[in-house]
């Protein structure tokens, strides 16, 4: 099997997919990070297909960058300024070439992921 990585966004304040959700990749390799793809939730709050597909899979360490201020914003979730979430890094590693799903489960004051399936 080819690997390949996917994500979601599930807004567990409003109990439904958190639509309209930037979300970058970077690539990490010691202190250095590379962007490589970003996308934007769709209605059931996935991207339109895997953030890394199958062509462009390596293994290696990486980190999904959650824009979730914007989208607490956009939703009228956002407190005051400051937020207490703005934007949710997750850094991760895939050391063998199969599907990694990396979600989010959102609220305005906190999140939790998991390595899913």
């Amino acid at each position: 099997m080819a690997g390949f990585l996917t994500t979601h966004v599930l807004d567990t304040a409003r109990g439904c997919p958190a639509e309209g959700l930037a979300i970058w990749l970077y690539r990490v390799s010691g202190n250095s990070h590379r962007k490589i793809a970003e996308a934007v939730t769709n209605a059931d709050g996935r991207t339109d297909g895997p953030i890394l597909p199958e062509a462009r899979f390596q293994t290696g360490t990486y980190e999904l960058v959650f824009h979730a201020g914007d989208y607490l914003r956009a939703t009228g979730q956002a407190g005051a300024e400051p937020l207490f979430l703005d934007q949710v890094p997750i850094r991760f590693g895939m050391a063998e070439a199969s599907h990694y799903h990396v979600p989010l489960l959102l609220s305005p004051y906190g999140y939790s992921t998991y390595r899913g399936s």
